[in-house]
């Protein structure tokens, strides 16, 4: 790996987000009779929704860019944060996969990719932030375990009352801003000392005990 391709990589931490947020927040926003204070992001990607291109296509490119992201963050930062990035991913491809109101098979399927994705993004954050506490960056360790832990207790409270719509939203947003402000570090070269000692690391000969 080089620096460069690393930093390139990153950007996919800030394309998938901003192309997930701004498909939800415009097509939320312009279709009659949906609610995002109520209705979950995946009815916008339903079967028989008008919006259901545009919302997948979202969904893709989320995935994608946390792809490159995961790829990104595991040569710069150690530890399983950059497993929980992949996963998410895989996850968000998942509800594409399997659009709502298909079926209820389909729709129990989309559920579980769907619990899985927040429990990652979440989980992306809290982890990252335990490894920046231990090399010394306890502001950004602050700010993942903040956003980490929003976003956990507010997808945790879409299934409680009637604003799942907005505590999903809340939730997402959350966990998407670590991700892109920790892809801009990644891409500005902010982090690069963590990624030169992961190859130090690599080049240490290994000696007997």
């Amino acid at each position: 790996m080089t620096t460069k391709s690393v930093r390139r990589a990153a950007l996919g931490g800030v394309v998938g987000p901003v192309a997930f947020v701004g498909s939800w927040s415009v097509l939320g926003a312009r279709t009659g009779g949906y609610s995002p204070l109520h209705d979950p992001i995946s009815d916008l990607a339903g079967v028989h929704a008008s919006t259901r291109v545009a919302m997948t296509a979202g969904f893709v490119v989320f995935s994608a860019g946390m792809g490159f992201y995961a790829w990104a963050l595991r040569a710069t930062l150690p530890g399983p944060g950059w497993i929980a990035a992949a996963a998410t991913g895989a996850a968000t491809l998942g509800v594409a996969a399997f659009p709502l109101h298909h079926s209820s098979t389909v729709d129990a399927v989309h559920g579980v990719f769907a619990g899985i994705g927040y429990a990652t993004l979440a989980a992306t954050a809290l982890l990252s932030g335990v490894q920046l506490a231990r090399l010394g960056r306890h502001g950004w360790a602050r700010s993942a375990a903040a956003a980490g832990t929003v976003s956990a207790v507010s997808l945790g409270l879409t299934l409680v009352g009637d604003f799942g719509g907005f505590f999903q939203r809340l939730g997402l947003t959350a966990g998407d801003a670590f991700i892109v402000a920790s892809a801009l570090a990644i891409s500005r070269g902010a982090w690069d000392g963590e990624l030169d000692q992961r190859r130090a690391g690599a080049r240490r000969p290994i000696t007997s005990r």
